[in-house]
């Protein structure tokens, strides 16, 4: 630098000065800054519960289980009970024949009552209660299914006085309607009168009954 250009004792000083105050010009600024973040707060989230380490660290760095593991590890290097797998395979079939699975609501096994196994009869013989409906025939005994289930019917919301069967003439099962309409038509006692009439036709009691009818005709001749 030339000597004419050379600064003085008094510049040198207002320099400095300058560069003093801009320095602390910043560090206000960035205090000022500072503060700002510190008074802003996050939003802490919740985690939620975590779960435990099933090992942790002790000194000098080393790995120890859980006392809780610790206490399954000793029972089970003790006695564990062993099932037969025969009695095991048997249990589970009798869980899946219980009902009969989810394609057909799981109906349960029958329960067969005597109530049960007369409705079943009554419902086998339906061709003989209706004759002038055509039923499909069915051979052999009555056999009850293997799953079903009794329900009862629900009234809707019918007229009360006209579209109802009135409490005395209801009945708990089949067989009690049956029998309430014999005694109405009289249809089975006149059907087992004309059976047993061609049943004995031929034998010595329908002859005494003819000879009966004849002495009787004579009579009033």
């Amino acid at each position: 630098m030339p000597e004419d250009e050379a600064l003085t004792d008094e510049q040198m000083v207002a320099m400095l000065q300058n560069a003093e105050t801009r320095l602390r010009q910043k560090e206000q600024e960035s205090g000022s800054s500072r503060d700002e973040l510190k008074s802003f707060n996050f939003p802490k989230l919740s985690t939620g519960e975590i779960a435990k380490s099933h090992v942790r660290t002790v000194q000098h760095g080393a790995v120890k289980l859980r006392e809780q593991d610790q206490v399954q590890e000793k029972s089970s290097q003790g006695m564990r009970k062993v099932e037969d797998p025969v009695t095991v395979r048997k249990r589970l079939a009798e869980n899946k024949k219980a009902s009969a699975g989810e394609r057909w609501y799981n109906l349960p096994k029958t329960d067969l009552t005597p109530e049960l196994k007369r409705d079943l009869q009554i419902m086998k013989m339906r061709n003989v209660l209706d004759p002038h409906r055509h039923y499909k025939k069915e051979g052999g005994k009555m056999k009850a299914p293997e799953f079903s289930q009794v329900g009862t019917i629900i009234e809707g919301p019918t007229e009360y006085y006209s579209a109802r069967i009135n409490n005395k003439d209801r009945k708990r099962t089949f067989v009690e309607e049956v029998l309430a309409g014999e005694q109405e038509t009289g249809r089975f006692k006149r059907k087992y009168g004309d059976v047993q009439a061609k049943k004995t036709s031929g034998k010595k009691a329908f002859y005494n009954a003819l000879k009966a009818k004849r002495s009787a005709s004579y009579k009033k001749r």
